[in-house]
């Protein structure tokens, strides 16, 4: 399965447990569901390079030679990317000549990690592998975190799949990304909705063990999917509070001039809805903010990909 928090009941409060920890009714399905995405993690076999043959589209220009979005967000390549189906993650590379995401349905019946490539005037897509984790490309370029595993690009292409070990060897992680500076955020996964959101900084030129980041961010209940933007300034991430719009919602924190983070701020109602969004990044040129939404039901068989025009960010950014 894939690597995301899917709260099953969407309108509903979070899961609960039997005497036995056995979920309760539909939830259920979310606690088989993050089971399944645990394994899934664990016995990720991603390959060095690109796989199985291309598809070539007629699509000229950056962003797969789609049209801008304005302030209302809109699926992203519809029919290309966004289908009937689940489409999951999204990522760049700096010089927005790749885009890496998860996908499952249609000609895929397993979890299928898809890239299209800028070559030769076209984009073309190919399969990467089944079962990976969420992919995050640094700012640099030079790595694709997949939680606590890793690729680094060299001359050939993605290296073989490495593992952070360590500090992070015991930790379940399903979205791990990093600043200019090194500094990780990541989630680490509850059993019930209980999972926080941890950092670790570069300090003297060592590896610091996790923190736990501040309450601003770590309030409410199924905290995930965090994105440090690059120079650290902002955070986002999504979960469930009280004053959201019913399912998962995503939330920013700004950098406070004193290093905290400020109060965390709800994306409002043209990104989120009573349905699940989740995973939000910002495109390496810092134009636009890419989430998911759930389309389907509460199985979760329509997820698309998303993108907005960043300036949204900047109009709840707090004024100086």
């Amino acid at each position: 399965m894939n690597d995301a928090y899917y709260p099953r009941s969407l309108t509903k409060s979070p899961d609960h447990l039997n005497g036995s920890g056995q979920a309760i009714g539909k939830d259920s399905r979310l606690m088989r569901f993050l089971t399944c995405n645990v394994l899934a993690l664990a016995f990720l076999t991603l390959n060095g390079g690109v796989c199985a043959q291309d598809d070539f589209f007629d699509l000229k220009g950056p962003y797969l030679g789609q049209e801008p979005p304005g302030l209302t967000p809109e699926p992203f390549a519809p029919g290309i990317v966004s289908t009937k189906h689940w489409e999951y993650g999204g990522a760049f590379t700096p010089d927005i000549r790749e885009f890496y995401f998860i996908r499952n349905g249609g000609e895929f019946e397993q979890m299928t990690f898809v890239v299209f490539q800028h070559k030769e005037e076209q984009w073309r897509k190919s399969v990467v592998s089944p079962r990976v984790g969420q992919p995050f490309i640094s700012p640099d370029g030079k790595t694709m975190h997949l939680g606590k595993r890793y690729k680094e690009r060299t001359n050939a292409g993605w290296s073989e799949i490495k593992e952070l070990g360590g500090k992070f060897a015991d930790i379940q992680i399903m979205r791990l990304t990093a600043s200019s500076a090194g500094t990780y955020y990541f989630d680490e996964a509850g059993s019930d909705g209980d999972g926080v959101i941890r950092y670790s900084r570069i300090v003297d030129g060592e590896r610091e063990e996790p923190r736990k980041a501040s309450d601003e961010i770590n309030t409410g209940t199924w905290l995930a999917h965090p994105f440090i933007a690059p120079d650290e300034s902002y955070i986002l991430w999504d979960g469930r509070r009280e004053e959201g719009f019913g399912g998962s919602d995503i939330y920013i924190s700004f950098r406070q001039p004193d290093g905290s983070w400020g109060t965390a701020v709800n994306l409002g109602d043209k990104v989120n809805t009573d349905a699940w969004e989740a995973s939000a990044s910002v495109t390496p040129d810092g134009k636009y903010l890419f989430f998911n939404r759930n389309m389907g039901t509460d199985n979760f068989e329509n997820v698309d990909i998303f993108w907005v025009d960043a300036q949204i960010i900047e109009s709840l950014r707090p004024k100086e």
